[in-house]
């Protein structure tokens, strides 16, 4: 047997993780007051994630799999390959950083707005289609949160729209 790839090394940490907390899910507490217990939907999200890292498991196993990456990056080099990653990353902890103060809604369309510019053209009409994407799809999901749902959703000291 050769050599194990990080594909494969990952695909066994994520199959851990989800063990990990589907086990966790049944000690979640029952509530008398609702028609569906609490544990459904963590068991439904940690099977699905389950099953897709049996899928990545599978498919890092296969043996006429390439190495597609070179053996040996320098640093400069990695990083420009993670590039994207990083900036959404950048974008998501600014996000968290000041929901508190923009709230779910303005913040939510900023981050939106933000990755979509980082990741995608930067022409006029792709600014406006991003901005078109990240308030629609931000105000929507807000809308259904707020008043489908019924779901509190950080509002924001600086500005707040309930």
């Amino acid at each position: 047997m050769g050599r194990l790839h990080t594909d494969t090394l990952i695909a066994i940490f994520l199959l851990l993780f989800c063990g990990v907390f589907l086990a966790a899910s049944f000690t979640i507490r029952e509530t008398s007051y609702a028609s569906l217990g609490a544990e459904v939907w963590p068991r439904v999200v940690l099977v699905f994630l389950t099953l897709l890292s049996l899928g990545f498991l599978l498919q890092s196993l296969r043996p006429d799999r390439r190495e597609d990456t070179p053996a040996r990056r320098d640093l400069r080099q990695w990083l420009a390959a993670h590039t994207n990653a990083f900036w959404c990353f950048c974008w998501f902890g600014l996000f968290l950083t000041t929901l508190p103060y923009l709230g779910m809604l303005v913040g939510g369309i900023l981050f939106v707005y933000a990755t979509l510019t980082s990741l995608g053209r930067r022409d006029l009409r792709s600014h406006m289609v991003h901005a078109a994407i990240a308030v629609i799809s931000v105000a929507a999901m807000w809308a259904l949160f707020t008043y489908g749902l019924n779901v509190f959703l950080p509002e924001g000291t600086l500005i707040s729209f309930t």
